[in-house]
């Protein structure tokens, strides 16, 4: 199994924002950012089967523009396992659930991310591995994803996803 582990695009401020938290949306430039971004991943073959997001808005928002520029006919599946509140060991467990062979796409929020990419990794949470906003990394599991067996492929920050979308 191969997780895409992308973090939210740039989202409006929580002080700025009078709604729930969970309604707080992409803005303008993070929607640009997150374009390029995806095209980034399409420029690094990142194909895949599924993708997984967080019920927030700014994450089904990220999802959805990366299904669109890479292609994916399924719609993002909304996985309460991640968001930021969740357990990261909890999450790789819910990872079992899927094909051996599938590669997803998994859009969420820090420090979520960054824990469960230490859980994957390590075994658990590993201070140092935080994704900035758009930033990527790719962990492969032979076999069934399980705490400390994931292999880190790639660890991206937008900027140089970005670079790579403009190629």
């Amino acid at each position: 199994m191969r997780c895409i582990l992308l973090r939210h695009g740039i989202a409006v401020e929580w002080h700025d924002w009078n709604g729930e938290d969970r309604t707080r949306p992409l803005t303008e430039e993070g929607i640009e950012k997150t374009t390029k971004v995806a095209k980034g991943l399409h420029q690094l073959d990142v194909r895949p089967a599924h993708i997984l997001c967080s019920p927030f808005l700014r994450t089904q928002q990220t999802a959805k523009i990366a299904k669109d520029i890479l292609g994916i006919s399924e719609d993002a599946q909304l996985s309460p396992e991640l968001l930021s509140e969740a357990s990261p060991e909890h999450f790789v467990k819910f990872l079992g659930s899927f094909s051996r062979d599938a590669t997803l796409l998994c859009v969420g929020h820090e420090p979520h991310l960054g824990s469960t990419a230490g859980v994957m990794v390590c075994g658990q949470p590993t201070p140092g591995m935080s994704m900035k906003k758009a930033g990527a990394c790719s962990i492969y599991f032979e076999g069934r994803p399980r705490a400390g067996a994931g292999v880190l492929e790639w660890w991206l920050p937008p900027a140089h996803l970005r670079q790579l979308g403009r190629g």
